[in-house]
């Protein structure tokens, strides 16, 4: 159950504290789009999301984005932001955040993986190692698939909070 467990959980991507993670080693951000940035399925990054990413790289921070959304969205959206990106990553495979890895020249040890979901984005980052933050969904617009899973993410969520 542990590996299902992120290292912090907060209420939204606003509370994300930069200067913290630094402390703690961390060089780089992995971040997923859809309900994490940006609300699900919205294709141009919003002011939220600026300044996320231009919060973190004035930081020092390196910064990737790691969707399982598809080539072309994910593509604009990323070069919308001049960042790095890995696109239908079929997260929580380990494959897509090597490549994150590769792209942003850094160990697993050196990362904070940033999601809104359990079963791929806190999931692949604990499998490689790295220092995972679940959010908060923006929205409770997603896909079915996703709707789905929230329920079960709700099982491991009430005994993360009981082990908090």
């Amino acid at each position: 159950m542990m590996i299902l467990f992120p290292d912090a959980y907060i209420d939204s991507i606003d509370e994300l504290d930069i200067w913290q993670l630094k402390d703690r080693g961390i060089r780089a951000l992995i971040i997923d789009i859809d309900n994490t940035i940006i609300e699900w399925n919205v294709t141009v990054p919003d002011e939220r999301a600026r300044r996320v990413i231009n919060e973190a790289k004035a930081a020092g921070l390196k910064v990737c984005l790691l969707s399982n959304g598809t080539r072309k969205r994910v593509i604009d959206f990323a070069n919308a932001l001049n960042v790095p990106y890995v696109y239908n990553a079929g997260k929580p495979r380990k494959s897509p955040y090597r490549k994150a890895l590769r792209l942003l020249g850094v160990k697993p040890e050196e990362v904070a993986a940033i999601g809104d979901q359990i079963f791929t984005d806190v999931l692949g980052g604990n499998r490689l190692g790295m220092y995972t933050i679940l959010v908060k969904p923006i929205s409770t617009k997603e896909a079915k698939w996703t709707r789905f899973m929230r329920k079960f993410e709700g099982i491991v969520l009430d005994r993360y909070n009981r082990r908090t």
